[in-house]
């Protein structure tokens, strides 16, 4: 039996200080990105990540931009998880945390029979966790470079080749590595993350108001003439003759089938 002991929710925080558990402890990242900190090293999280943290074990978890969690501590009736701490990713139906919500919601609740729905959402939690984690799809340290890159692009400081230098493999070898199971560069990855944030801003109705270049550097491009250049080779046409296309409702007749393609694709 695997026991939920405790359920807590982080609303937007910043840092939580050092302490450890007696128990096991899940936390998912439902906002942001941050890093835990342990004696061992760090683990950089981002949005539908869980850090899985053994007892007795000391860490503290601070992010920049802030972070929201969902985080339950569990007594485990079998030890299927490493001694060590990791990051389990849930998949895209988000079903872990569909559980982790209900989790909550029931360790919170009044009702008299909560003990046996917490007792089948621990087992659930617990089934899901060990199976995304045998089901990884790519190699530990391609995942480490994705999940850096994912919590860091929106940042214009952000140094990706810096990042790169820190980990113990050759960089060339790591380059290579990416590239065979992501298919594209760490560098072409983080410009396609960089671009998918500009249009999603571009064409939202609360950026309106705000210069494209603004938009640009809210996405991690620290030139705007670059900004402009990538996201011309990759959609076809200028950002402002996108947001043009896309705030201008005559535009729609005046466009043919194929420009609206052009303009949508990868959005």
């Amino acid at each position: 039996m695997n026991e939920i002991i405790y359920a807590g929710r982080h609303e937007m925080t910043h840092t939580v200080a050092r302490h450890a558990h007696e128990s096991w402890e899940f936390v998912y990242c439902t906002y942001g990105t941050g890093t835990f900190a342990f004696d061992s090293g760090n683990l950089s999280y981002t949005q539908g990540d869980i850090v899985v943290i053994p007892p007795l074990l000391p860490h503290a978890n601070a992010s920049q931009e802030g972070f929201r969690n969902i985080h339950i501590n569990m007594s485990l009736s079998l030890q299927v998880f490493p001694e060590e701490p990791s990051i389990v990713r849930d998949n895209g139906n988000h079903f872990l945390l569909d559980a982790f919500t209900a989790a909550l919601y029931h360790f919170q609740s009044d009702r008299q029979d909560r003990s046996i729905l917490l007792d089948a959402y621990g087992n659930l939690i617990c089934c899901y966790l060990s199976v995304y984690q045998q089901d990884r799809r790519h190699s530990p340290v391609v995942e480490d470079i994705e999940r850096d890159i994912l919590a860091h692009f929106e940042d214009c400081s952000y140094e990706l080749d810096t990042y790169l230098h820190t980990l113990p493999f050759n960089y060339d070898y790591l380059r290579k590595l990416f590239q065979r199971e992501m298919q594209v560069t760490p560098h072409q990855f983080l410009n396609s993350k960089r671009l998918q944030k500009a249009v999603e801003m571009l064409v939202a109705t609360e950026y309106a108001s705000v210069p494209i270049t603004d938009v640009a550097r809210m996405c991690g491009f620290r030139e705007p003439l670059y900004f402009s250049r990538m996201f011309k080779k990759k959609y076809g046409v200028a950002p402002s003759y996108y947001v043009q296309f896309r705030r201008s409702s005559a535009s729609d007749q005046a466009l043919n089938s194929d420009s609206v393609k052009v303009m949508l694709e990868d959005v």
